[in-house]
């Protein structure tokens, strides 16, 4: 037995000797063959860069309700290089190049000039053609190296639902070295991978980029010989907690309800956007020139959220100057103006010509008389109208945010880190002297506001002053549906104290006559009744003359559920008000889903 013993032992040790002369053979033969001290590793790397990924693990979006905004998984079809002449028989090849709806001869040239792993791409897109049931079907039969189905999880998809407000992914290498730093040094980012660019992709970016990709490798040998018995292989993170779910405010049935209306009227430039009064949930936001996510340089398409664009609002200011009035006990409802349709210095004018004749406060909101809320703001400090206009959250950024640590978001965070805070006086100006109250009384000059602004400023009246910050995103969950991270309702009050509720009470009144006799009796007929503010800006756009219409509002009256803004920007002057027609149209879409 001791015998035996050693036998097997000294049979072990030659075993493993001649082993290790083989591996030392293949690691130095190279070396001497070539004089290149790396041609191994160049052979291992060969092999490796036959990874396709399929799914950056990124996190996805979804609406109030769970619906996707983001993600969905589609069978691609995936090309790897091999070796030429070991694709495989003509007819093979014919067949696929029939089954994609090309000649043979674009298919050769496509895969002859394949020097990574790449997809099948939908023409004009740019992103992998999704394939069709016939096409997986026809492809069973087709037997070629280095061509294979995979599933692939598409990003974006049309029609892009809140395109701006989801925003973009793409690469930025400034900002890779500016935010990213650690990650940059220590490899886990180069600068051109690829990282949120906008909107809520920008804002969650380090919570989205999630746990790992998923890739698809495909083998060769160093000569691009496929390994036969290899096939594909698909490596995902073990990690079953991402990708992470970011559940958002919106209503992806009402959003593309509205979208696909806006571009049916002809919105091309403006923003619509649709709050829960009660919670200030931020229900629909649409932007227009559209985006496409996919191609953000697109022709026709902006990447730019108007909705949170600070432009020039025209008469719906003149409730912030009544509200101003009201506060400093310059004017009272009922006080009476007479106006003729000039104001008599200035250069201002009413936009009714020959004038309103006699009409107190109240009848001045409702048929927006310029020379009543001229007049009214001549009365006020520039001091009482600002403040008034930052009690209503005009002014500041008024997006949800939080300066401190929000779960693992560590730091300040605001989720529309685009958002423009707009202003009342131009902040260089050091007096407002009468012509520029006058001015800026009727909402011109230098004042401009957000849609977001503008809506949340309905909500605010309609909530007797009860300033709350408009929200985008309720929560962020893993992958099994368990909570990471909620955003809680921040309340957005002035440390210069609230609206009274006499004040908005008015507001609200006039509101209503501007529906039931002033310039929104339009909107009369619908399924809600409705209150609101419409509003035109002269506005420059290209050297040309134009104006931003607008109507922001809220409905029903008796128990309000939306408050709603619209912007029509950069129209032809002497048009009909586009926002006021919108307004009604979008107001029902909401009635129709809540019956």
């Amino acid at each position: 037995m001791q015998r035996r013993l050693i036998t097997i032992a000294v049979a072990l040790t030659v075993l493993f000797g001649i082993c290790e002369w083989r591996l030392s053979l293949i690691e130095l033969w190279p070396r001497s063959k070539s004089g290149s001290s790396t041609q191994v590793a160049r052979q291992a790397v060969a092999q490796r860069d036959s990874e396709l990924v399929i799914d950056t693990g990124r996190g996805q979006f979804v609406d109030r309700n769970g619906t996707p905004l983001t993600g969905k998984t589609i069978n691609a079809l995936a090309l790897f290089p091999v070796r030429e002449g070991q694709r495989g028989e003509l007819a093979q090849l014919s067949r696929l190049a029939s089954l994609l709806g090309v000649n043979v001869q674009q298919l050769q040239a496509q895969l002859a000039q394949l020097k990574e792993p790449s997809y099948w791409l939908e023409a004009g897109s740019g992103h992998p053609l999704a394939l069709t049931d016939k096409q997986l079907e026809g492809l069973k039969t087709v037997h070629m190296n280095g061509i294979r189905v995979v599933p692939y999880r598409q990003r974006y998809q049309a029609p892009y639902l809140a395109a701006q407000t989801i925003g973009y992914i793409s690469q930025h290498p400034e900002r890779i070295k500016a935010a990213y730093g650690h990650e940059y040094a220590t490899g886990k980012l180069k600068l051109n991978s690829v990282i949120g660019g906008a909107g809520l992709e920008r804002s969650l970016d380090r919570l989205l980029r999630g746990d790992g990709e998923t890739t698809a490798s495909y083998y060769t040998d160093a000569a691009g010989q496929p390994l036969q018995g290899l096939d594909v292989r698909v490596t995902a993170p073990v990690n079953r907690l991402y990708p992470l779910q970011v559940v958002t405010t919106l209503d992806a049935k009402l959003q593309a309800a509205i979208e696909e209306y806006a571009d049916r009227s002809g919105l091309k430039q403006g923003a619509i956007v649709v709050l829960d009064v009660a919670t200030r949930d931020i229900v629909t936001m649409v932007s227009r020139p559209k985006l496409n996510p996919e191609q953000v340089d697109a022709a026709g398409t902006a990447a730019a959220n108007h909705a949170i664009r600070a432009v020039e609002p025209g008469s719906i200011f003149k409730l912030v100057t009544e509200a101003a009035a009201l506060e400093a006990g310059v004017s009272v409802p009922t006080e009476t103006f007479h106006c003729n349709g000039e104001y008599g210095r200035y250069g201002l004018s009413d936009w009714k010509k020959g004038g309103h004749g006699e009409l107190n406060l109240r009848e001045g909101l409702a048929h927006s008389c310029n020379i009543v809320f001229a007049t009214v703001a001549e009365r006020l400090t520039a001091k009482q109208l600002s403040d008034t206009a930052f009690r209503l959250g005009i002014g500041r950024q008024i997006g949800w945010h939080s300066e401190q640590s929000v779960g693992p978001l560590a730091g300040p965070i605001r989720l529309l880190e685009e958002e423009e805070s707009g202003q009342i006086f131009d902040r260089k100006q050091k007096s407002a002297d009468g012509g520029v109250m006058a001015q800026t009384g009727i909402g011109q000059r230098d004042v401009r506001i957000s849609p977001l602004q503008a809506a949340n400023m309905i909500a605010t009246i309609v909530n007797e002053g009860h300033v709350v910050e408009p929200r985008i995103v309720r929560e962020i969950r893993y992958a099994n549906g368990q909570r990471l991270v909620s955003f809680p309702l921040h309340e957005a009050s002035s440390p210069l104290g609230r609206l009274s509720p006499a004040a908005t009470h008015e507001l609200m009144e006039g509101m209503q006559l501007v529906v039931r006799e002033g310039t929104g009796r339009f909107i009369q007929n619908g399924l809600w009744d409705a209150a609101g503010k419409s509003g035109t800006a002269e506005v420059v756009y290209n050297g040309a003359d134009r104006v931003n219409q607008w109507f922001i509002g809220y409905g029903p009256l008796k128990s309000p559920k939306y408050a709603i803004a619209v912007l029509a920007e950069n129209r032809p002057p002497n048009t009909t008000n586009e926002a006021t027609r919108l307004f009604r149209a979008i107001l029902d879409m909401a009635a129709k889903q809540q019956s």
